[in-house]
C-alpha cells in the first residue's frame, strides 16, 4: 500500500484532474457569484465627459463676478461655450459645460440680480471629475476567473456591457452512504445519527455558485450503491461521503471501480481526513468526470472538503488562485503536540490571536460550528506556548 500524499501534492494532483467547462453569456444584471470566462475590458469611457462633483456653478476662466446664463442638470447639459464672464448652475453629477474650468460651491457663492460673486473662489481644476478618471474604453478592468461580486456587476454595467460571459456552472453530485445514517434527523434511532455531511458539503458547494444535486443517504449495499453512482453520471464532480475507508462494509471504493472510475490516489497524511479518494471517469459526452470521496466523520468530511472539494470547484471555475489563503497570527493558548500527520485544529479568532474551539474529536460537530478558522500545525511539531506564531486558514475563504 503506497503512503498516503503530502497536502501540497495532493491539492496539485486534485487540481491537474479540474474539469474544462464551457462558456456561456448571460445578462450581466444576473450574473452574480457567477466566474468571468474572459477579461472584462470597458466598452466605455467612465465618466464620458467632465461631470460636476459638487452641486454650485461651472465658472468661465476669471476673477468674476459671473453673469449666470443657464442650468447643467444631471441628464440635462448646458450645451453651448461658456464665454468670459459667464457661468451656469450646475448641480453634481451634470456635465460640465466647455469653456468652464472649475465649479464654485454653491455655500461660496453669492447671487446679486444673476451676478455670481465668489466669496472662496477654488482653483481651476476643483471640484470636476474629468473625463476618464475612473476608466478608458479599452482598459482591461476584470481578469478572466474572477467572480462577480455586487461592486463588479456595477463595474461591469458601467463598462457597457449588458451581457457577460462566464463559465458554466459546475454541475456537482453530493452522496453519503452508510447504514447508519437516517434521513430524518427528527426520527433517529439509539443506533442511527442524522444524516448531515452531503446537506453540509451541498451547503460549501452551493455558496460557490454551483448547481448541486444531493443523492442518498445510501445504504452500505452494492446495489444501491450502484443504483446512486447512476444517478450522478451528468454531473463533473461527484462528491462522496462515506464508505471509502478499508472496512469490510466501506463500499464506495469497489462501487465506484465497478462504475468505470480510475483511482488517481487515495489517502493524505492530514489530520482529520486521511481516507480520502481520488479518482475519474470517462463521460459519456467527452471529458472526464472528478470524484473526490471524503470521510464519513463529518469534521473530517469538513476539513478535507474545505481543501479539497472547494479549490477543485474553483480551479474549474477558472479560478486561478483556487486554493485557501493562510496568514500568521498568534496562539491565544498552549497547543498541544502534533501525531505523525499535519493536522488542522478547529479554531475561533479574536483579533490577532487564536484559541482552540472545543474538542477536536473528528465528530465534534459543536466545536465545528464555533469554529471560524483552521490552525494549520505540522506533523510531530511539539507542543507550543500561547503568544506563538501559528499559520491559519480562515473558513470564509472556503
Amino acid at each position: 500500500m503506497n503512503a498516503p500524499l503530502g497536502l501540497e501534492e495532493a491539492q496539485a494532483r486534485l487540481l491537474a484532474l479540474a474539469p474544462t467547462l464551457p462558456s456561456e453569456i448571460i445578462r450581466t444584471d444576473a450574473a452574480l457569484g457567477r466566474i468571468l470566462a474572459a477579461d472584462l475590458v470597458a466598452a466605455r469611457t467612465q465618466p464620458a465627459a467632465d461631470l460636476s462633483a459638487m452641486d454650485g456653478y461651472a465658472l468661465a476662466p476669471g476673477e468674476g463676478p459671473w453673469r449666470l446664463v443657464g442650468e447643467s442638470r444631471a441628464g440635462a447639459p448646458y450645451r453651448d461655450v461658456l464665454a468670459t464672464g459667464e457661468c451656469v448652475r450646475i448641480s453634481t453629477g451634470a456635465m460640465v459645460p466647455p469653456g468652464a474650468d472649475r465649479v464654485l460651491l454653491q455655500e461660496d457663492a453669492l447671487d446679486a440680480d444673476g451676478r455670481i460673486i465668489a466669496t472662496d473662489l477654488p482653483p481651476p481644476g476643483r471640484h470636476i471629475r474629468p473625463r476618464g478618471f475612473d476608466f478608458h474604453a479599452g482598459d482591461r478592468l476584470l481578469g478572466k476567473g474572477t467572480r462577480i461580486t455586487p461592486g463588479r456587476l456595477a463595474l461591469a454595467l458601467a463598462a457597457g456591457h449588458g451581457t457577460l460571459a462566464v463559465t458554466r456552472r459546475v454541475r456537482v453530485a453530493v452522496m453519503d452512504s452508510g447504514d447508519e445514517l437516517s434521513p430524518d434527523p427528527a426520527a433517529c434511532l439509539p443506533h442511527q445519527v442524522p444524516a448531515s455531511n452531503a446537506a453540509m458539503l451541498a451547503a460549501m458547494l452551493g455558496e460557490l455558485g454551483c448547481e448541486v444535486t444531493r443523492i442518498g443517504p445510501v445504504p452500505d449495499d452494492r446495489t444501491a450503491l450502484a443504483a446512486a453512482l447512476a444517478e450522478a453520471e451528468g454531473a463533473d464532480i461527484l462528491v462522496t461521503s462515506g464508505g471509502a475507508s478499508v472496512g469490510d462494509h466501506d463500499l464506495v471504493k469497489p462501487a465506484l471501480a465497478e462504475w468505470g472510475a480510475e483511482t488517481a490516489f487515495w489517502r493524505v497524511a492530514i489530520k482529520p481526513g486521511k481516507p480520502l479518494l481520488v479518482a475519474t471517469r470517462a463521460k459519456l459526452e467527452g471529458g472526464a468526470q472528478v470524484i473526490l470521496g471524503l470521510p464519513g466523520n463529518p469534521v473530517s468530511s469538513f476539513v478535507t472538503g474545505f481543501l479539497f472539494a472547494l479549490p477543485l470547484v474553483r480551479a474549474a471555475q477558472g479560478d486561478p488562485a483556487p486554493l485557501p489563503r493562510a496568514e500568521t497570527l498568534v496562539a491565544g493558548e498552549e497547543l498541544p503536540a502534533i501525531g505523525p500527520r499535519r493536522e488542522f485544529l478547529r479554531a475561533v479568532r479574536s483579533g490577532n490571536a487564536v484559541r482552540l474551539a472545543g474538542s477536536q474529536d473528528s465528530s465534534a460537530l459543536s466545536a465545528l460550528a464555533a469554529a471560524d478558522c483552521l490552525i494549520d500545525r505540522a506533523a510531530h511539531a511539539p507542543a507550543l506556548p500561547a503568544g506563538a506564531a501559528v499559520t491559519v486558514v480562515m473558513l470564509r475563504n472556503g
